[in-house]
């Protein structure tokens, strides 16, 4: 693999890092504060793609698209909230009960959407976009020169194609951060979030109300899940089951992390994109999940709660 091959997957591992990121904070938020592994996690991401092809095939820019789309699946989670999730936490089923009901959750979106739009691949109405080219100059060692001292280094041009929309896909990613970052350090909202995912029985007796607290994690959880999956679709095909090939990376990201730790998520899934596609020249592009399990029992080998400090 040369320079410039290795190059570009590296930018193609940020911008899927990107997109895992956002997701990631999504479910890592959902565990941290309510305790729930969700599964159905990547179906409302897939969800989010196809709202923003939807409204985008109506003839709204993409921007719009995505914002509408966002509301949609919000409104999704806020609704599994009202009819499952409440009902769960007020008879205090198990965990194990909450995964099955999440898996249960996850198949019925995805035969939900596969009903509504159909199997096959889509892609949003957007024009076609030339790539930037980035040109610069880099040493190569020529062949005939390897067993030879001194080895005389040459200057080689490297030409690096990166397609605009990965790098919107990251503007929008690092956006989104910040500005989680700031909810949850500079607001009343994010410091009840903090409380409540440190321990809720304290947090509800200090009078702090929890259930505003779980409706805002579902509002955001929603937003960065619907971002993500409408970012994915910039670079990808939309398809039924691209949420459900992404939650391996998802929860690997968030254990690697920290469970619960949505900077550790975020920094964990640029990690595991990155390793994805760099693997591929190896491993090929069928085994890439499974690098993302490879990095995170690594990880977890040598540090048993994940690269970074659990909880918010």
């Amino acid at each position: 693999m040369d320079i410039q091959q290795f190059a570009q997957l590296i930018i193609n591992g940020i911008a899927v890092g990107s997109i895992i990121a956002l997701a990631a904070v999504g479910l890592t938020l959902t565990y941290g504060i309510l305790r729930l592994s969700n599964f159905a996690h990547g179906d409302f991401l897939t969800l989010g793609a196809y709202l923003t092809l939807m409204v985008n095939g109506m003839g709204l820019n993409i921007w719009l698209s995505m914002i509408v789309a966002t509301v949609g699946t919000v409104g999704g989670m806020l609704l599994a909230e009202k009819l499952l999730w409440s009902k769960m936490r007020s008879i205090r089923a198990s965990s194990t009960t909450l995964i099955i009901i999440s898996i249960g959750l996850a198949l019925f979106l995805r035969n939900g959407i596969i009903f509504l739009w159909g199997g096959k691949n889509q892609n949003y109405n957007l024009p076609v976009i030339p790539a930037l080219e980035f040109k610069f100059a880099t040493l190569k060692v020529p062949q005939d020169e390897y067993y030879k001292f001194p080895v005389i280094p040459a200057l080689e041009s490297v030409t690096l194609k990166v397609p605009q929309n990965q790098l919107l896909v990251l503007g929008l990613a690092i956006l989104a951060i910040l500005s989680l970052h700031y909810l949850l350090q500079n607001t009343k909202i994010g410091k009840a979030m903090r409380a409540v995912a440190d321990d809720l029985d304290l947090a509800r007796v200090s009078g702090i109300n929890v259930d505003r607290v779980i409706l805002w994690t579902w509002v955001i959880a929603g937003t960065f899940t619907s971002l993500g999956g409408s970012m994915y679709g910039l670079i990808t095909a939309v398809r039924p089951n691209m949420g459900w090939f992404l939650i391996l990376p998802l929860f690997a990201s968030v254990i690697l992390g920290g469970i619960g730790n949505p900077y550790g998520a975020i920094a964990a899934a640029f990690i595991i994109g990155i390793a994805q596609e760099v693997s591929t020249p190896w491993l090929g592009s069928q085994y890439k999940q499974g690098v993302a399990l490879l990095i995170m029992i690594l990880v977890l080998l040598i540090r048993p709660k994940g690269l970074f400090k659990g909880t918010i």
